[in-house]
């Protein structure tokens, strides 16, 4: 191999480098806007289901006043009726906060991912 063939060796080898560094920078930069898109959409759907839970939680404590007020009408037995309410209020609650949690976490995880791909 003569002087020639040595510099076209160096010349190919360094283009092809140079090529698949840049193709696998694109791929990069591509893989995180994507996470981070993802990471927006969760959220938003996070949002979303915690609006939902919201208005379903004002929803429930609404239909169990006016049961409550129907039931104190037809005079039947308060007391019971009050605490089964207060028990569903407070299940509503509980559930809701779960769904926070759970939207939070997913959220968090996806942040991760994406420090974890910027990292890498």
């Amino acid at each position: 191999m003569d002087s020639e063939d040595r510099v076209l060796v160096i010349i190919v080898v360094t283009v092809s480098t140079a090529v698949v560094l840049a193709v696998v920078e694109v791929v990069a930069v591509v893989a995180v806007v994507v996470i981070i898109v993802g990471v927006i959409v969760v959220a938003a759907v996070a949002a979303v289901v915690v609006i939902i839970v919201q208005m379903v939680i004002k929803v429930a404590v609404v239909v169990i006043v006016v049961v409550v007020v129907v039931i104190i009408v037809k005079g039947a037995v308060v007391v019971l009726i009050v605490k089964l309410s207060l028990v569903v209020v407070v299940v509503v609650k509980v559930v809701g906060v779960i769904v926070v949690v759970i939207a939070v976490a997913v959220v968090v995880i996806a942040v991760a991912v994406v420090v974890v791909v910027i990292i890498v």
